[in-house]
């Protein structure tokens, strides 16, 4: 059994739990400590419950709690090389003892209890950024946020996923008309920013599969997209793509921004 829930996820902070029936695991913390704890309280679990920290980079919307988790509960942190370096000339993190970091390396999987997990280098501004999917057995599950844009590789590493969390982060004319200063939309739109809606549901359309189980739309822009919006492109894209699939082919919901999302099994 696999299991996904997202305690936040949105670009004001980001939090996801992945776990079996005898472990779990935080990807990103985000947010503040008692909001990771209450999360967690939510869905039956505790921070003391987690085995460790999944650090996908250094932006403080996935690491603004990450150094009161590290210091309050002991939980290792697994990040690469990049972010490691980045996060410890983060001031606002704090001190956070060098040994429970550990180093992990794009594309080589590691284990933590019974979860197999692969770090998958993406696009995005920042030192040295990963995606990440978690199997245990047959059941695979991937997060996969804060990308700019997506390649074959990142397709291939994809394939097979019974559940999927992707960045549906802005509606582009929203992005476009919208207050942003220029440079900043540019970013965002760029190689190394955020999947528009219309960008997650081209990728999500490439990772479709007889079998596939939910998808979850994460990491939305609060000033340029809105949940309702995210959902029909996407579920657009899907049903008129170059696919056998149609939206109503699975489920699909959006993330949270500041509430826990339910929790999605596959046994």
């Amino acid at each position: 059994m696999l299991e996904l829930c997202s305690i936040a996820s949105g670009s004001s902070g980001n939090c996801i739990c992945v776990g079996s029936d005898n472990h779990h695991v935080l990807i990103d913390a985000g947010i503040s400590g008692k909001r990771i704890e209450n999360g967690l309280n939510e869905v039956d679990l505790k921070s003391q419950d987690m085995d460790g920290i999944l650090v996908t980079h250094e932006h403080l919307d996935h690491i603004a709690g990450l150094g009161v988790m590290a210091r309050r509960y002991g939980l290792p942190m697994y990040a690469t090389a990049g972010t490691i370096e980045a996060i410890k000339n983060t001031p606002s993190v704090g001190k956070i003892d060098p040994e429970l970091f550990h180093e992990i390396v794009p594309q080589e999987d590691f284990v933590i209890g019974d979860l197999t997990i692969t770090p998958i280098h993406i696009s995005h501004d920042a030192a040295d950024p990963v995606a990440y999917r978690i199997k245990k057995e047959n059941r695979t599950f991937a997060v996969v946020t804060d990308l700019g844009n997506y390649d074959d590789e990142i397709v291939q590493q994809l394939q097979g996923l019974d559940t999927l969390l992707l960045e549906a982060n802005h509606d582009i004319h929203m992005l476009e008309t919208g207050v942003y200063p220029y440079p900043l939309k540019r970013r965002i739109m760029g190689n190394r920013g955020h999947l528009s809606n219309e960008r997650s549901g081209q990728l999500l359309c490439e990772l479709l599969h007889d079998k596939f189980g939910t998808v979850v739309l994460g990491h939305l822009s609060k000033e340029n997209n809105y949940e309702e919006l995210a959902y029909e492109a996407v579920r657009l894209e899907v049903t008129m793509g170059d696919n056998p699939y149609k939206a109503d082919d699975f489920p699909m919901y959006v993330a949270k921004r500041n509430a826990v999302s339910p929790v999605i099994r596959a046994e």
